[in-house]
């Protein structure tokens, strides 16, 4: 494998600095969202509740109801959810 180019070398040393930068801002980010989750649990918000309602913002409605109505027929035929008839 040669030895990249003057050139290349820079762009290459400019986008691994580039992904650097983005990975520390992404774990800084991360850390504010675990804070966050630390001050709604402190406040007494359970916040694996809280995780799933954030997940579930993010999805199309059809795509949510989808979802809900496979897991009320999976439940259901595991005996996990009552009868109500009858």
């Amino acid at each position: 494998m040669s030895e990249p180019t003057g050139v290349a070398r820079d762009q290459l040393r400019t986008i691994v600095e580039r992904v650097e930068r983005l990975e520390e801002e992404k774990k800084a980010i991360a850390d504010d969202i675990k804070e966050v989750y630390g001050e709604a649990k402190a406040n007494g918000f359970d916040t694996k509740t809280l995780r799933t309602v954030v997940r579930l913002r993010k999805q199309e409605m059809a795509e949510r109801q989808e979802q809900e109505a496979l897991l009320d027929l999976y439940l259901h035929a595991l005996g996990m959810v009552p009868d109500t008839e009858g």
